[in-house]
């Protein structure tokens, strides 16, 4: 009954009915534009080379083959370069959250001596910056060179970022804070026990943003790195794509040169779904914390 009278309350303008409608025959579209070459390059990394030069995407099960995987993972610079970019992803999460959501709150409590300073200061830092150069000569000044802190460490903490905790901080009302320091608990535990298990949405947002932003991330480690077995997987997946470099284990020695090219195709569509996998699997996990995040700042 009550949803009836919901329904009935809820009586759309011609105008509105036809903005929505619009609204989902765009977002339709989209979903169309971003589905199709994923699904091309899923299907394409289960095909066999041959086939998908010549003839494209086939259903044809008998045209199927893992052949692209096994030789994925039989090549060490590709399994190698996987566990490093989860090292480097893992290592800069947790550097960005921490003094992210540590910076956030300090900025966010009222009483904060020297707060418009150090506002002022994170605001320029945002606008401008050194440039790659200085950020070089840093970096190696502090012996970080071709090492993964010199991946983790530079950029760790985003100002927008920062930003955006703050503003969730400061949504948390002052009243929370003051009935805890009432039953005698200390600024440190009011954080711990009130405000970490309140600040869940933006943390999960965050931990997203950097994991995925340092995941996609080689122009650093072509920078910082020249051991090659500290290359994360984007630049590993970069000569492959870009250079058309394939490593000769991946290829046996005695094929055709056509032969290898057919399989190095084969290859890169591997190499693109094997390092899309961690976002797909951590996506659904931080989906319910992630709009609630994101909100934030266009609340304030």
């Amino acid at each position: 009954m009550i949803n009836s009278k919901k329904n009935h309350l809820i009586n759309n303008s011609k105008t509105d009915r036809l903005i929505l409608f619009v609204n989902k025959i765009l977002l339709s579209l989209i979903v169309v534009i971003v589905t199709i070459p994923l699904l091309y390059v899923l299907l394409g990394s289960f095909l066999q080379p041959n086939i998908l030069i010549t003839r494209g995407i086939s259903f044809d099960p008998a045209h199927w083959t893992i052949d692209g995987y096994v030789r994925i993972f039989q090549d060490g610079s590709i399994v190698r370069g996987f566990f490093n970019s989860i090292m480097y992803a893992t290592g800069f999460t947790l550097v960005a959250i921490t003094f992210t959501v540590l910076a956030g709150y300090s900025l966010s409590v009222d009483d904060l001596v020297g707060k418009k300073f150090f506002t002022i200061f994170f605001l320029i830092a945002m606008f401008f910056n050194g440039g790659m150069i200085p950020t070089y000569l840093v970096v190696r000044s502090l012996g970080l060179l071709n090492t993964p802190w010199a991946i983790i460490l530079p950029g760790a903490v985003g100002v927008w970022n920062l930003i955006l905790a703050r503003t969730f901080f400061k949504g948390i009302p002052n009243e929370l804070k003051e009935a805890a320091r009432i039953d005698g608990a200390t600024d440190f535990q009011i954080f711990i026990k009130i405000i970490l298990p309140l600040a869940k949405p933006i943390i999960f947002v965050l931990a997203l943003f950097a994991f995925i932003g340092q995941w996609n991330a080689y122009f650093q480690a072509m920078i910082y790195l020249d051991d090659r077995s500290l290359y994360p997987l984007q630049l590993v997946l970069r000569e492959i794509l870009i250079q058309n470099e394939v490593q000769p284990g991946m290829i046996a020695d005695q094929l055709a040169r056509a032969e290898m090219q057919r399989i190095a195709e084969m290859i890169k569509y591997s190499s693109i779904v094997v390092a899309s996998l961690p976002l797909l699997i951590m996506y659904p996990f931080f989906q319910k914390y992630f709009e609630k995040g994101v909100m934030v700042g266009s609340l304030k």
